[in-house]
């Protein structure tokens, strides 16, 4: 069964459907792409999948339950946890403290200090425990980003473009860090414009175009299909 699943969301903004129909499954153990063009509706799907935006019709199901009007806190205890395409980060916190608060609210009689320790280390931060958030350059407060939605534990994680701003090594870096993520059992799902990135590490993509899902598939017959490159290139 897959961890994570959205059927026929709808969401209209005015009279334009930002999604229409969208549906896509996430798998325990595996990551997910979700590509588009600007504007196709990616973030629009990540917040009704983590509680933020309530769909006209469709349903969220996780591990087989609907979720569908779950609090965004609700769906937290459940095991999701996301990042964001904007940067939200305790800026005037130490990049340690700033995995301590994260690891604290998800600690479940865990020892605290020690998840966020191992966290710094996982994403190769340890030199930067002691610097401010709001002081380190964008690649690094990526990883930071993910680091704290890491300290929850999460079954289902979500990252919105969460490679913006890293350089080739991070990007690498970050690349072996999803993989070992989805190997733990967690349900990775990858919103990002690093085709590169998104092709290496997937195990399946999904296409989005102005609101629905119009390919999916391993990143090889993605790379091949005409649809999906009508998308991008704006061929008939």
């Amino acid at each position: 069964m897959a961890s994570l699943r959205t059927d026929g969301v709808t969401v209209v903004f005015g009279g334009n459907r930002a999604l229409d129909e969208a549906g896509f499954e996430a798998e325990a153990g595996r990551i997910t792409g979700l590509i588009g063009p600007n504007g196709a509706g990616k973030s629009t799907l990540f917040d009704v999948v983590s509680g933020l935006r309530r769909p006209q019709s469709g349903t969220v199901t996780l591990d087989g339950h609907d979720i569908t009007r779950a609090t965004p806190a609700q769906r937290a205890r459940r095991g999701m946890a996301r990042t964001f395409q904007r940067l939200e980060l305790f800026g005037r916190l130490t990049v340690r403290d700033n995995l301590l608060v994260a690891a604290e609210l998800g600690a479940r009689g865990r020892n605290s200090a020690r998840t966020a320790d191992g966290i710094l280390q996982r994403i190769g931060l340890t030199a930067d425990a002691d610097t401010a958030a709001d002081a380190l350059p964008t690649g690094a407060a990526r990883l930071l980003e993910v680091g704290r939605a890491l300290a929850g534990r999460p079954r289902v994680l979500l990252l919105d473009e969460p490679a913006a701003g890293q350089d080739a090594d991070e990007t690498r870096r970050f690349a072996a860090l999803l993989r070992d993520v989805a190997a733990e059992g967690c349900a990775v799902v990858l919103v990002e414009h690093d085709m590169g990135l998104v092709m290496s590490v997937c195990d399946q993509v999904y296409v989005l175009d102005l609101g629905r899902i119009v390919a999916c598939g391993p990143p090889a017959d993605i790379q091949q299909d005409q649809t999906v490159l009508a998308a991008y290139l704006g061929e008939a």
